[in-house]
């Protein structure tokens, strides 16, 4: 059976890993004043956005995640004449529509993919299944990584299926945002009131910063830190701990929004580089989305792996 992975667009992930694994990308339209961009993770148009210093405006943007009917037309046109089952991760359900567009696509593709496969003579059932990380941006990188590690491995959709629902109750996705007046109007945007104007302003005033964390659905600070720097050596210094206590995915996912040099210069990052090569755990790197940039702003950080449930100790 030819098994594959599709993903939104705004889960964070190496554009190398995406290329090398052939995952297909449901992309997101994001449109900032006068400028329309298409998030594809396509390394160029994301140069783009970061090349036109669109970020502190675009609070204001529109984003439109994939249609139910241009999920249709990606399998109907494509992946069911490529795969047998593809295996849709997307990003917390309780955060964006993609996941619902997904699913309602899922009804109209699993009823036409026979005649699409008959015509190109191809014989046999198609699977889809939707997956719900639950998380966030790179929270998501575990259940993507384990559910290529499974499809490597030959096992069944049924025991990948399940394999991947248990990645998705326990991977953590962390967020250190660098500006909070930008991430209040962007959820204000929204219609999001989980950062109010006085603690933006008092965040600001006294460079104190909210540690966000993408949990089983939720997402909602777990600890507050005084200053970007020191923010991020806390989170690295954390995750060096949750490293050597054992991930259930062997995989660490930072993803930056802004250029990926600037990451080996932050305080704490040869700790967890060490920590993670001492176990044997893969240290990935990937830019952030346009996506991802636009909802929490250019130069913030996510983080994401996949452990036991723990209490988060900042």
């Amino acid at each position: 059976m030819r098994m594959g992975v599709a993903i939104d667009a705004s889960c964070d992930l190496p554009q190398a890993f995406l290329q090398e694994h052939d995952i297909a990308v449901m992309p997101i339209v994001v449109r900032i004043d006068n400028e329309t961009f298409l998030d594809d993770r396509s390394p160029a148009e994301t140069q783009r956005f970061l090349d036109q210093k669109l970020g502190t405006r675009s609070h204001s943007a529109e984003t439109e995640p994939c249609s139910v009917e241009d999920v249709q037309k990606l399998f109907l046109d494509h992946l069911v004449l490529q795969r047998d089952c593809v295996f849709c991760l997307t990003i917390t359900a309780t955060r964006s529509p993609i996941n619902d567009h997904v699913i309602k696509a899922s009804f109209a593709v699993l009823k036409h993919y026979r005649e699409v496969r008959d015509q190109a003579g191809i014989a046999g059932p198609f699977l889809m299944r939707v997956i719900d990380t639950r998380t966030l941006f790179a929270g998501t990188a575990p259940v993507i990584v384990e559910a290529i590690r499974l499809i490597q491995a030959g096992e069944t959709p049924a025991a990948i299926r399940e394999r991947l629902t248990h990645i998705a109750n326990n991977a953590y996705g962390y967020m250190l945002p660098r500006d909070l007046y930008y991430l209040r109007a962007r959820a204000k945007k929204k219609g999001d009131r989980s950062v109010g104007l006085f603690s933006a302003m008092l965040g600001s005033a006294l460079d104190i910063k909210p540690l966000l964390r993408g949990y089983r659905g939720d997402t909602s600070p777990v600890g507050k830190v005084r200053g970007f720097e020191h923010g991020i050596e806390v989170l690295f210094d954390y995750t060096a701990k949750r490293v050597r206590a054992g991930l259930l995915v062997p995989v660490v996912c930072i993803s930056y929004g802004g250029d990926l040099a600037e990451l080996a210069r932050l305080p704490g990052y040869d700790r967890l580089r060490a920590a993670c090569e001492e176990s044997s755990v893969e240290l990935m790197e990937a830019p952030m989305s346009i996506t991802g940039m636009v909802n929490v702003g250019e130069g913030a950080i996510t983080l994401g792996f996949a452990a036991e449930e723990h209490v988060a100790e900042f």
